[in-house]
């Protein structure tokens, strides 16, 4: 076995918050600087290019994909944007960044009970006031949009046997009326 394949086959470094940004390659801090900047230029377009490079360099470097959520989101890619924060969020469990934009994620696509998960997660990471404060209005915001917005049905109870038996005895129904209006 070479040495080049020895090093395919090694498992990246996981690169959690607290770590010295020296730990992580030079190369992906400075895509991810450079992505971070498009952001904040409105160009998410052009951030989405170069975090998607920040994490190739660094795939277990939780703040590039916390950004490239980010940036997915504001491109309208949602299930890459929720992949890439629920790799933050799983890389770095200690992650307020990750947990709170997941949260706010999930809570803006109407999907409450992972939102609520997700900023209990956080609400658990250490915070600073401001991060508090964040949370808290982000909860405050949710729970009056609960209170004042339209009850919509949750989907997440599997379809009991009766249902499915209703459901499938009213499919064949229609199935054998048809066929007999052809014939």
């Amino acid at each position: 076995m070479t040495s080049s394949t020895a090093l395919q086959h090694e498992e990246p470094t996981v690169y959690p918050r607290s770590a010295p940004t020296s730990m992580v390659p030079a190369l992906a801090r400075q895509y991810l600087a450079e992505g971070v900047s498009h952001i904040q230029m409105g160009e998410a377009a052009a951030a989405v290019a170069a975090l998607t490079l920040s994490v190739e360099q660094a795939p277990k470097y939780s703040d590039a994909h916390v950004f490239l959520g980010i940036a997915h989101a504001l491109t309208h890619n949602i299930y890459p944007a929720l992949d890439h924060l629920e790799e933050a969020a799983r890389l770095d469990e200690d992650s307020f960044p990750a947990h709170y934009t997941l949260a706010q994620l999930n809570f803006k696509l109407r999907i409450p009970q992972k939102g609520y998960a997700a900023a209990e997660r956080a609400r658990q990471c250490d915070m600073t006031l401001e991060q508090r404060k964040l949370l808290t209005t982000l909860l405050r915001e949710e729970k009056a949009r609960e209170r004042n917005g339209i009850g919509r049905p949750l989907f997440n109870k599997p379809f009991s046997v009766p249902a499915i038996f209703l459901a499938g005895s009213g499919l064949a129904a229609a199935i054998v009326t048809i066929i007999r209006h052809m014939h």
